[in-house]
């Protein structure tokens, strides 16, 4: 498989034939060589490849119809989040299990917004790793109840503020959000209105919109408001 991961087993080894095919996605050689081990040596698994790549391990999972996949969290070409994302948007019955050192709560969330059925820390032994693989691929979770409620009071959040975003984001004119975006840059009313090619009372009167329309009361406040609703975007120094 080169660089996309290294064929471990078939599925086909006798007394396999009905085995849990796991897909290792792991960017360091030698610790995915020693998880493939670990689960290849199990009577009722078979080690399908070993993925080094957010994308490798999308193509590999699909192509070898793997239930089960062991992830770490960072990947050299995205997050092991936007890995699974993509795995399970290909198959959404392959069962997720994070193998990492990142042990944050937010990781923690990250993950399970993810869809992941387990979260182990590199501190697991190779028991608890095999564990996990077998009841992720019976459907059990091995979450904590603690933090899926967590998880999902964030995503309420998040839908709250998506749907605040929307709400204000339908009241502006493509020509205020034009403006918007320029105070969020920082520029005066002569810098707009060259920008925009427009006069300066016009360009004081969607600044005066877009402030009531924000329910602020000066263009520093509309700013902040405006990027912690995610309209804009607001450039460090």
């Amino acid at each position: 498989m080169g660089e996309a991961g290294i064929h471990t087993g078939d599925g086909g080894e006798r007394g396999k034939s009905d085995a849990i095919r796991v897909l290792v996605v792991q960017d360091h050689p030698l610790l995915g060589s020693v998880i493939a081990g670990i689960l290849d040596a199990e009577r009722d698994m078979s080690v399908c490849g070993i993925a080094r790549s957010g994308a490798a391990a999308a193509s590999v999972a699909s192509r070898d119809k793997a239930a089960v996949v062991v992830m770490d969290f960072f990947l050299p070409d995205m997050s092991g989040p936007a890995a699974a994302g993509l795995i399970r948007a290909g198959d959404p019955a392959v069962a997720i299990v994070f193998h990492s050192a990142e042990d944050s709560e937010t990781s923690l969330l990250d993950a399970i917004d993810a869809g992941a059925m387990a979260y182990l820390t590199k501190s697991a032994t190779a028991d608890q790793i095999v564990e996990a693989v077998r009841k992720a691929a019976g459907g059990e979770v091995l979450i904590p109840p603690a933090l899926f409620a967590k998880a999902i009071a964030r995503q309420r959040e998040q839908l709250a503020k998506r749907q605040v975003r929307d709400r204000v984001f339908g009241q502006f004119t493509p020509r205020e959000l034009d403006v918007l975006a320029l105070m969020a840059e920082g520029m005066d009313t002569i810098a707009m209105s060259h920008r925009l090619g427009i006069a300066t009372h016009t360009i004081e009167w969607h600044v005066r919109h877009v402030i009531e329309k924000l329910e602020v009361h000066s263009k520093l406040q509309a700013v902040i408001a405006a990027a912690r609703l995610g309209l804009v975007s607001v450039s460090r120094p």
